[in-house]
Formats: C-alpha cells, sequence, structure tokens
C-alpha cells in the first residue's frame, strides 16, 4: 500500500497574511480621518480663516464721559462769587471685565510713579480684601474642601474670615499705600472715572505716569476742578455746595440723575443755588469711545466729543451792598445783646429786592452760634418763621376792603376792645381809652392803631361789637382772612428759586377772639421773605412779584478777563394783583409815608439823615420762644420788624427787616435795633449808588470784565495753598 502523503496548509504562513490586511484597514481609516481633518482645516483656514481671524480680533466700542468744569457764579455787577481752580489729576477707569488681580497690579505700579498717602479711613474689610488678592494661594489652602465646593460668595466670605490679625499686621506701609489705590480704583463703576490723586499732584508725577500709560490700563492723566468762593463766608449758605467724588449723587435723587445720563460718582450740586441751577450750571459732559479687546480690557480711547462748560450764572445780589447788610445786622445785633433780657437773642434777617422786577439785592441773615461766633444765616429767611406784628397791617385794611367790610374812608374810633370775660385788647397808646382817635386807615397806619384793626377784622367775621359782650364770629374767618393775606405772599410760598422754602405756621388755637391777634400779626407766622414780597407789593402798587436771585444766565467767559454773552434774561413774574382799587393801594401807601413821616408815626424820627423818603411799617409781636435753648421753651419774648421802600414816590428798593426773640417780655426795654437797622441798610444802598456814580461804573457794556480778578486770584490761590 503506497504512504500517500498530505500537505497541511502553512498555518503561520497564512497568519502573516491577515496582520498586513488589518493594517491596512487601520492605515486606511487613519488616512480618511487625516484627509478629513485636512479637509476641515482648509476649509477652516481658507473658507472661513476671515470670519475665525475677526472674531478673534473682535473689540467692543463703549462710550465713556467725563465731567467738565461747572458754570461759575457772579453777582449782578459781575464780580466772580463762585469760580473753578483747576487741578492736576490722576484718574482710572475699570471695564466691566477687568479682574482686580490686574486692578492690583496697576495699583502696585501707580504706587512706584506717585506719593500717596495711607488712607486712614481703611477698614479691617478693606485690608482684609487686599490681602486675600495679594495671597491668593494662601488664602484658598485654608479652605477645607466643602468650603471650596461653596458658591463664590459663600467661598469668598469664607475666605474673609480666615484672614487672621496677625494676616494684617504684618502688611506693610507699601501695602497699605497700594490698598489705598486699590480702594480709590473700585470706588467708581465700570467705565466711569475715578481720581486716584487730585490733590497736591506734581508735575514730575503726571510726567511719569504719562511715559507708563501703555503698562497702566485704564490710567490717564487730566485737570480736575474745585471750587472757591470769593468772599468766604458771605452769601454761603445760599450758594450751596458741590458733591465730592466720592459722594457722588445724592442717594435720594438717583433715579432722577442716571435718568438724566450722570454717572453714580459724578459731582453735582447738592444744596441751594448749586442744586437749583444743576442743569445750567454742569454743562454737557464730554465724551470718549473707548475700545475694548475680547477680554475687556481698555486698549485704545479716542474723544468723540470734548464736551462744554457749564453756563455762568449772573445772581441778582450785589455783593458789595450784601457784605455792608450783612455788618449792619452784625454791628446792630452786638448793640442788642448789650441790652437788658436778650439772653435768648441769636438772630436777625434784612431782605431788599428790587419791588418791581422781584430781583433780590440783598439776602443776609446772622446768627450767633454757641461758642459766641457770627455765621451766615441767609437761608433762614427763607426756612424759618416768626410773628411780624404790626409790620402786616396794611394787609389788615386791604383785606378787610377786599372783603367789603370797610371801604378807604372808614372811620373807627380807638378804643379798648372788651368782651365778656376776656382782658381788654387795645393799642399801646390807648390802654384805657384815654386817647380815643377817630381813625381813618392812613390815621391808623400810622399810630399803629391795634383797635382799628380788630374792628375790620370784627366787620370780616360779620360780628357786631358790644362792650362786654359774647364775641360771635365763624371760624371760617380764618380762612376768610388767610385767602386775603395770600394775596401779598404772607403765608404762602413766595417761589423763589431755592429749594427749602417753607411757608410758616398757622395758629392751631381756633378760639374766635384769636381773629383780632391775626389782625395785627400775633397768630400766624411768616417768613421774613414772605414779608419783602408783602412790602414790594405794596410798594409797586399792588403786584406780588415772585422774588429771584437770578439776573441773567450767560455763556462761558472765552478769555478769563470778560464775561461771556447773555443766554437768557431773567423777566419779572407777576403772580397775581391785588383785587382793590389803585386808590386802595394809594391810601395805604400814604399811611406807610406817614408811619417814617407823620407827626405821630412809629418809625418817625430814623429815616431824616437820608436822601429820599422813606415809607414803611413798623411792627412789634409780643411771642413765645422757640429756639435752640429748649430750658427756656415758650418763654414770652419780643418780635420787631420793619417792613419799606424807597425813594416813597418811586420805589427802587424795597426791604424787610426781622429781629426774633430780640429782648423778653419781663420789662425789659426795646433797642430799636430794628430801625436802626433798615435806616442804615436804606443809607449803604443809596450810598454806594452815589459812588458808583461818581466813579462812572458801567456794568452794560458788552464786552464786560469782570471786576474783582485780584480778589477771585486771591481766594483761589488761597484755596490752592
Amino acid at each position: 500500500m503506497k504512504n500517500r502523503f498530505i500537505k497541511k496548509p502553512n498555518k503561520q504562513k497564512k497568519k502573516r497574511q491577515v496582520i498586513p490586511l488589518r493594517l491596512n484597514i487601520l492605515f486606511f481609516v487613519i488616512f480618511i480621518l487625516f484627509s478629513a481633518l485636512i479637509l476641515r482645516l482648509g476649509v477652516v483656514q481658507i473658507v472661513q480663516g476671515e470670519t475665525y481671524k475677526r472674531q478673534l480680533e473682535e473689540t467692543d466700542d463703549v462710550s465713556v464721559t467725563k465731567n467738565v468744569p461747572r458754570g461759575v457764579i457772579y453777582d449782578r455787577n459781575y464780580n466772580l462769587l463762585v469760580g473753578n481752580s483747576a487741578v492736576k489729576s490722576i484718574t482710572y477707569a475699570r471695564s466691566e471685565k477687568t479682574p482686580p488681580s490686574e486692578m492690583i497690579s496697576v495699583a502696585k505700579k501707580l504706587d512706584k510713579l506717585i506719593t500717596v498717602t495711607p488712607d486712614t479711613k481703611l477698614t479691617e474689610r478693606d485690608l482684609q480684601d487686599y490681602w486675600i488678592l495679594t495671597h491668593e494661594k494662601a488664602s484658598l489652602a485654608r479652605l477645607t474642601k466643602a468650603e471650596k465646593n461653596l458658591d463664590g460668595a459663600k467661598a469668598y466670605k469664607k475666605q474673609v474670615e480666615n484672614v487672621t490679625k496677625a494676616d494684617l499686621d504684618s502688611l506693610s506701609s507699601e501695602d497699605k499705600r497700594i490698598a489705598t489705590i486699590y480702594k480709590k480704583m473700585t470706588a467708581g463703576y465700570a467705565l466711569s472715572q475715578v481720581a486716584i490723586k487730585s490733590k497736591g499732584v506734581t508735575d514730575e508725577e503726571i510726567a511719569k505716569v504719562s511715559e507708563n500709560l501703555e503698562s497702566l490700563p485704564g490710567v490717564d492723566t487730566t485737570t480736575d476742578w474745585n471750587r472757591f468762593y470769593t468772599y468766604d463766608e458771605t452769601l454761603r449758605s445760599i450758594l450751596g455746595s458741590v458733591s465730592t467724588e466720592k459722594q457722588g449723587i445724592p442717594s435720594d435723587k438717583v433715579d432722577y440723575y442716571l435718568a438724566q445720563g450722570y454717572s453714580r460718582n459724578d459731582r453735582v450740586g447738592r444744596s441751594y443755588l448749586e442744586a437749583q441751577y444743576e442743569s445750567v450750571l454742569a454743562g454737557q459732559k464730554s465724551k470718549s469711545n473707548s475700545v475694548l479687546d475680547s477680554n475687556g480690557n481698555i486698549v485704545e480711547t479716542v474723544e468723540k466729543y470734548e464736551g462744554s462748560k457749564g453756563k455762568d450764572l449772573v445772581l441778582s445780589v450785589d455783593v458789595e451792598f450784601q457784605k455792608k447788610v450783612e455788618e449792619i445786622l452784625k454791628d446792630n445785633m452786638r448793640i442788642g445783646k448789650a441790652s437788658g433780657g436778650s439772653d435768648l437773642f441769636d438772630r436777625a434777617f434784612a431782605v431788599a429786592m428790587d419791588p418791581y422786577t422781584g430781583q433780590v439785592l440783598a439776602l443776609a441773615g446772622q446768627k450767633i452760634n454757641d461758642k459766641g461766633e457770627y455765621e451766615d444765616y441767609s437761608l433762614g429767611n427763607f426756612t424759618t418763621a416768626y410773628n411780624m406784628g404790626s409790620a402786616v397791617k396794611g394787609a389788615t385794611v386791604l383785606a378787610g376792603i377786599m372783603s367789603d367790610a370797610i371801604t378807604e374812608n372808614t372811620v373807627f374810633v380807638d378804643q379798648p376792645i372788651v368782651f365778656k370775660g376776656t382782658r381788654p385788647k387795645s393799642s399801646w397808646f390807648n390802654r384805657n381809652g384815654e386817647r380815643s382817635l377817630s381813625l381813618n386807615p392812613v390815621g391808623a397806619l400810622e399810630i399803629s392803631s391795634n383797635s382799628y384793626m380788630y374792628q375790620t377784622a370784627m366787620k370780616m367775621a360779620g360780628a357786631k361789637y358790644v362792650y362786654n359782650g359774647p364775641f360771635r364770629a365763624s371760624p371760617e374767618t380764618f380762612d376768610k382772612m388767610r385767602y386775603y393775606y395770600n394775596q401779598f405772599g404772607l403765608g404762602v410760598k413766595t417761589g423763589i428759586d431755592l429749594p427749602g422754602e417753607q411757608v410758616g405756621f398757622k395758629g392751631d388755637d381756633k378760639t374766635v377772639g384769636k381773629i383780632l391777634d391775626f389782625a395785627i400779626g400775633q397768630y400766624d407766622s411768616y417768613t421774613p421773605l414772605q414779608l419783602a414780597q408783602y412790602g414790594a407789593t405794596i410798594a409797586n402798587g399792588g403786584y406780588r412779584i415772585q422774588p429771584t436771585m437770578l439776573k441773567e444766565i450767560r455763556d462761558p467767559s472765552t478769555n478769563g478777563d470778560t464775561v461771556g454773552k447773555v443766554a437768557t434774561e431773567q423777566e419779572p413774574k407777576v403772580l397775581n394783583q391785588i383785587g382793590v382799587p389803585s386808590s386802595a393801594i394809594k391810601e395805604v401807601q400814604e399811611g406807610f409815608y406817614a408811619v417814617t413821616h407823620g407827626g405821630n408815626g412809629t418809625g418817625k424820627g430814623y429815616f431824616g439823615d437820608l436822601p429820599v423818603s422813606v415809607a414803611g411799617k413798623t411792627g412789634t409781636a409780643q411771642a413765645f420762644y422757640d429756639g435752640p435753648k429748649k430750658e427756656s421753651a415758650m418763654a414770652g419774648v419780643w418780635n420787631t420788624t420793619f417792613v419799606g421802600y424807597a425813594p416813597a414816590e418811586k420805589p427802587e428798593i424795597s426791604i424787610a427787616v426781622v429781629v426774633p426773640w430780640g429782648y423778653r417780655d419781663n420789662g425789659s426795654s426795646d433797642p430799636k435795633i430794628n430801625m436802626k437797622i433798615s435806616a442804615q441798610i436804606f443809607k449803604a444802598y443809596f450810598d454806594l449808588k452815589e459812588e458808583r456814580a461818581k466813579a462812572g461804573k458801567d456794568t452794560s457794556k458788552v464786552d464786560q470784565p469782570i471786576n474783582n480778578k485780584a480778589a477771585a486770584a486771591a481766594a483761589q490761590t488761597k484755596l490752592n495753598d
């Protein structure tokens, strides 16, 4: 049998054939993937390359605003009252994405370039934040695993809690300087400038910072401004104040100012004229476009609009006259304080205005503080109220005529008024009826008859007087009398262009007999400015004019030597006309003239030395003390007043003088300083007028020079020193 040999397959060979096949498949797959990748890269680079390049280089344009200098304030004769002193400033503006680490880095660099004193108001929290930012790894290492998993705010709170006293004690004076700079950098809002240093910046510091601006993102060198006041305390309370950058816009007006385009840390007028005319004085802020890269960093800043300085205010006040009135008040207050019973006397007021335009020529008030020093209290003329006494009797007469209770020719016999169960009420000169005169309105005003005013009020109330009988009248008579008094500005806002004006206080005792006290100015209380508006209404023939502190608005000065062009002139505003014939107004004017010139006039003998004739009405009110000395509350005191105008024939100036709590109701004598003040104010006004006429001063020039450049420069130098 033949041996058959069967040839077996070579397994090893077959195995070697399978491996290359798998490799080939793998290589093919890799080839496909690489081809797809190359294709994708080609698409990205060739087809979409420009798109991605633009995205990579994409930037945002955002507007950054900067404040401009405020408008300045002049008096009516173009003497600079409030100006701006330019100061070098180093500022910082962060973007919305600027990390704290970058700000710390910038702060460290700035510390090497400028001199900064560590802020004494750095809080413990300020230093804790600084330590965490400069010891980030050490701070995070102190957190437990669970604390690290907390949300950002809670985790950071734990970091703050973990900062020890030893950590804070380890901070050097250099650290505290840097922390001070960092605190100032974080004080502002994103894309709004804050001052890092704005006082005592040297030229060398400006140069150093300017040379390194490329490595100091957000930092800039610029010019800031500070307000200076040429005449120190004169009108200081009326001129108002401007907020600091730290104070920013007032919290109670945040929404209003933000809606107007302000930033939260913008400097704005905080009070009185600075606040009242904020929209005029603020000007238009400059605008710049800041280019931000994709990380939110400021790459470039390009000025878009340089802004415009605020317009200038020209006040109606005459600063030379104002200063003289203030000194007159002080001099006579010293006389008053030297008199008996004057321990509660601490203030006096005077308002002078043009009765035809309402322009306030002087708004003066002085107050004696706890140290015995005099302080400007001009704002008290419209924020405080007092019983004015007989000075308001002109309004009582005209109210009687308007209500048809009396006529211009009504005659009453001055007699003590006695009601059942009450003490007699009489005129000062006729306590017991020994001088019972028949008086018409002129005579009643001349001699200041209380009885005439009582009888007028009773007629207005529809009451019939019976000696020792009952007094029956409707309490509505109070409202009726107030309605007529309001026509003169008594008991209502005058409308002056100053915030915070008060209306006075209404007597709250509804006993109908108080109607008689109302008629002689010893019930409701009024502000000195209201008394002045009432006097001006009598002076000009019956027109109640709105008082104003503003004469005109001017464009900014272009050269610093002359004021700018007139932008707006203030026109007189008539609030109402008294509803009586002109003959009735003339009757009261004759009565006012008789007060200062008549044989029995209560103001006779005080104005004889003046070059012009004065008409007016004196006032003395028995009142109750309600001042700062609480231990003397409700003590009996006397207020003295005067309201008048000159020349009597055609008034140029109308004044009101109020001396509250001048002396106690304990037998002390009246030093009559209300009359002395009034006479001296008129004299000061007409003396100034004569001096200026002789000097040939003209304030109507087209290129009107700034009249007090030397004084303003001295005040500016004083501020900078």
